[in-house]
């Protein structure tokens, strides 16, 4: 049984009619020298079965190019650029149907939610702020420290880049366990949960590394960058590339079912983060305009 909500979910690349719809007048925005690139849904006002969290929607080029989905036919619980786990503890912070092993996928009331508790900095150009992860109850799992940066790439025109900063923090009095379909036995390479970019693309778009080629190459891999070059539905060319692996992850890639890339923290193992510890991860995703090849990737990377 594979991830989708139904087979009639399968047919569709393109972004919901919904999608631009969702959200408040909480909302933040981030700008690149004055141009707006994303923004940031802080309180989306949707089915708690999605697993509600903040999200990044749209995401754009500087040319404005959509270069995010959310809410699309396929996964609707599929939200722009978020963190999401399917299994923390227990309780399921990615939204649609929970994985059982021996079960397959199967709707559970476990669906919790993450929610902003307050802002630390908030500017155009940077978002500094607090949230705690919580389960069914609303009882906390997990704080955490988020900042989201857009800055421009130094002497690349058409390129942006963006940072995301996380720090999760277990309560002094026990571990929390993050997990997978994988890792509570779906086979097939289904490690997701994490940083999750879901992507938008009028076809089935090319995913590479410096070595690697094509979504099988790529899926699980521990790369140190990730690039996924395709078009918008608009008609714009685009190419994002995304770095950021900690110790342990691995890369989660779909192009055929649907366009995502995902830091995935259970690719094939648990991950632990012990009582009262913390786990860090830094996300970089550079958002180009047009279709860039490995030897570009490498050169602005290192920018």
């Amino acid at each position: 049984m594979n991830e989708t909500n139904s087979r009639a979910e399968l047919s569709s690349h393109r972004p919901s009619d919904r999608a631009d719809v969702v959200g408040s007048a909480t909302d933040a925005h981030l700008l690149v020298d004055g141009t707006p690139v994303a923004r940031y849904v802080l309180a989306p006002d949707l089915d708690a079965k999605h697993g509600l969290r903040p999200y990044l929607h749209p995401v754009r080029t500087l040319a404005g190019t959509p270069v995010t989905d959310a809410l699309p036919a396929d996964h609707v619980w599929h939200l722009g650029a978020s963190l999401a786990v399917q299994d923390v503890n227990g309780t399921n912070l990615w939204g649609g149907r929970t994985y059982v092993r021996d079960l397959g996928y199967t709707w559970r009331a476990d669906h919790g939610r993450i929610v902003h508790t307050g802002w630390e900095h908030r500017s155009p150009g940077r978002l500094d702020h607090r949230l705690h992860w919580c389960d069914p109850t609303g009882a906390v799992l997990l704080t955490e420290r988020r900042t989201l940066t857009a800055s421009p790439v130094s002497g690349q025109g058409g390129v942006w880049r963006l940072e995301v900063s996380s720090t999760l923090t277990a309560p002094v009095d026990r571990d929390v366990v993050l997990g997978s379909p994988a890792t509570n036995g779906r086979p097939g390479g289904a490690g997701y949960g994490g940083f999750f970019w879901r992507a938008v693309a009028a076809e089935p778009p090319e995913v590479f590394t410096a070595a690697r080629h094509g979504e099988e190459a790529v899926n699980g891999c521990a790369e140190p960058w990730v690039a996924m070059a395709g078009r918008a539905p608009e008609g714009g060319a685009y190419t994002l590339v995304f770095s950021g692996l900690g110790p342990g992850d691995r890369w989660f890639v779909r192009s055929t079912m649907y366009p995502g890339v995902c830091v995935a923290f259970a690719f094939e193992q648990t991950a632990t983060i012990p009582a009262g510890s913390s786990r860090h991860n830094d996300y970089r995703i550079l958002v180009a305009d047009g279709t860039l090849t490995p030897p570009d990737v490498e050169r602005w990377q290192s920018t």
